[in-house]
């Protein structure tokens, strides 16, 4: 599953909680543009002009995102997944492709970005296309702006501030172990074993 939001402050991948009917048409075209209010700036250091550095912990926690959002296991293909699995095929831009399931969300990317989301990281970043490069900034930047990224290249994916990105991510688990928008979650047990796993193996490698 690729967990997408849509509620009214949803980061990036969030869900509507069902299908829309007729009355909800309105409401799911302004849902497709993102978040209607102005997300939580947990770090304003994430006003970057370069791009940010991805060390090895850095790369196992966006894979790790990756995987509690249902991408991981696409490989590249990934960066160019919608929610509920379908592919695009141009990176030029994010497609901003509403898609209704079980749910119903515009996200997109190996970090299931809404429009909006990607809008604000893109400008801020500078990012010109939605190429994989580019949305991997993008990711940083969120984490970044929820002040937690350099407390996770000092210590590694805590139950701490895994709660923290269920704020930006629904599949993550708050504390108390749901998903902080009453969505499908990933476990923190999974997500840790997932992290020192991939970490383990990108160590290696280098």
């Amino acid at each position: 599953m690729l967990p997408l939001r849509l509620r009214r402050s949803l980061p990036c991948g969030s869900h509507l909680a069902a299908a829309p009917t007729a009355a909800a048409a309105i409401g799911l075209l302004l849902l497709a543009a993102g978040p209607l209010v102005t997300p939580s700036l947990g770090s304003e250091q994430a006003q970057v002009s370069q791009p940010y550095v991805i060390t090895p912990k850095r790369r196992a926690l966006l894979n790790t995102i990756r995987f509690a959002e249902g991408t991981w296991k696409q490989g590249e293909a990934g960066y160019r997944t919608l929610y509920g699995g379908e592919r695009f095929n141009n990176l030029e831009r994010h497609p901003e492709r509403l898609v209704v399931k079980r749910y119903a969300s515009a996200a997109a990317g190996a970090y299931q970005f809404l429009p909006n989301t990607w809008r604000e990281a893109a400008t801020r970043l500078e990012l010109e296309s939605f190429n994989p490069q580019n949305q991997d900034q993008a990711a940083l930047f969120l984490v970044d702006r929820r002040g937690v990224l350099e407390q996770i290249d000092r210590q590694g994916l805590t139950r701490e501030t895994m709660a923290v990105l269920a704020k930006e991510w629904a599949s993550f688990p708050t504390l108390a172990g749901q998903s902080a928008y009453g969505q499908p979650v990933k476990q923190a047990e999974s997500l840790q074993r997932f992290y020192r796993s991939n970490l383990q193996t990108l160590v290696a490698q280098a």
